[in-house]
């Protein structure tokens, strides 16, 4: 098999039975778990093109047709409409949906061989959660059967669902409202067509599902600073937003963690009183995001008594973030574990999945039967 599938090999803390990883939907990599290897393809693409669809069916031929051991299942993202998704359920073999944000971690796990309880923080745009919910900002508690939520970014409204992402405008509109001062959105994004129906939109809950991404956070930062609050892709704004950030700074009464929820609205607050400059904003922004999420994180290592942490999803391309988050962690006494040779993003979701589907069935004991992990998360072998 060529170099142009294989692009690492991954070694594994102990064999495992073989499982297909099929990936997400952007950025999609295959992943082939055989023993203590694993073996991960190159990008095939965002799945949206006969292309990206096509070098997809090819990289899964050739990892098959080089495979020491047959797979036993497929895994593969929960969103029903992926083209991950279908495949795996079309092929003559069990398939198993791994959560977006456990295959995250699952992936970091594997790449520093650990098959011991984790906690995981997974910050990101999107992944469907438990009940079909929008997951972005997770806390996670992960072991061999599974993962458990223990906590996530206060959830926000997306007004206008998708398009939000690519209009932070309408996230910037959503953090007024959520701070209670919707009645200001009509006027602060007066040139935006439709601005005046948002609060309305949101009081009713008609196309604003809740999200509780940190990318949308981000957005929501970035709309009430008025930075690029039309964007020609998702992530462009926050890009820029990063990129202004000159010394990270707390604001120290920029948080609240109430049952497992992180309340990021007190800073939201701040951020959108009109005298708050870009620079200053970008700087509490970071670094208040970094020591709230660090919070909430040594708060479950203390109850659990574990100190390792994996850190996943999209927003840890942002290298701010994610050298703050590593300051602080270590400065409480925690452990952080990082991607070493895969990516921070979705690019890591086959191995991750491939990994977290093998652990399961092994501690299951065979395949074909329900499997459940601890509370909160369910899987079904089919």
């Amino acid at each position: 098999m060529g170099a142009s599938f294989v692009a690492h090999k991954i070694f594994l803390p102990r064999a495992l039975p073989p499982v297909l990883g099929v990936g997400g939907f952007l950025k999609n990599t295959i992943c082939l778990v055989q023993d203590d290897e694993a073996w991960v393809s190159d990008f095939n693409g965002s799945l949206e093109s006969a292309s990206a669809v096509g070098r997809f069916q090819e990289t899964v031929a050739a990892l098959l047709e080089a495979a020491r051991i047959a797979p036993e299942a497929v895994a593969h993202d929960w969103h029903p409409d992926f083209y991950g998704t279908r495949w795996a359920q079309e092929q003559d073999l069990p398939f198993l949906g791994v959560q977006h944000h456990h295959a995250h971690i699952a992936a970091i796990m594997a790449e520093h061989e650990i098959d011991a309880p984790v906690l995981g923080l997974a910050l990101d745009g999107f992944g469907l959660g438990i009940n079909n919910e929008s997951w972005g900002g997770e806390l996670l508690f992960v072991d061999t059967a599974g993962f458990t939520r223990l906590g996530h970014l206060l959830p926000m409204p997306q007004p206008g669902g998708d398009r939000a992402a690519r209009e932070p405008w309408r996230m910037g509109a959503a953090a007024l409202w959520a701070i209670g001062r919707g009645d200001e959105i009509a006027e602060r994004y007066e040139s935006f067509l439709g601005a005046e129906r948002l609060a309305m939109m949101m009081d009713r809950g008609l196309n604003a599902p809740l999200t509780s991404s940190a990318g949308r956070l981000f957005d929501a930062a970035c709309g009430l600073l008025d930075v690029m609050p039309l964007s020609s892709f998702e992530g462009e704004a926050p890009r820029a937003f990063e990129s202004m950030v000159t010394a990270p700074c707390v604001a120290e009464k920029g948080w609240k963690i109430e049952g497992g929820a992180l309340d990021m609205r007190p800073l939201l607050s701040i951020l959108a009183d009109k005298k708050t400059s870009v620079v200053e904003g970008a700087n509490l922004f970071h670094g208040t995001l970094a020591a709230a999420c660090t919070d909430l994180v040594a708060r479950q290592a203390q109850v659990l008594d574990i100190s390792q942490v994996a850190l996943g999803g999209g927003c840890f391309f942002n290298k701010v973030l994610r050298a703050e988050m590593d300051r602080l962690l270590k400065k409480a006494g925690l452990t952080p574990l990082w991607p070493v040779k895969m990516e921070t993003g979705d690019g890591a979701l086959a191995l991750g999945q491939a990994y977290a589907a093998a652990m399961i069935i092994q501690a299951k004991g065979k395949v074909g039967e329900h499997v459940s992990g601890r509370a909160g998360a369910h899987y079904q072998i089919a």
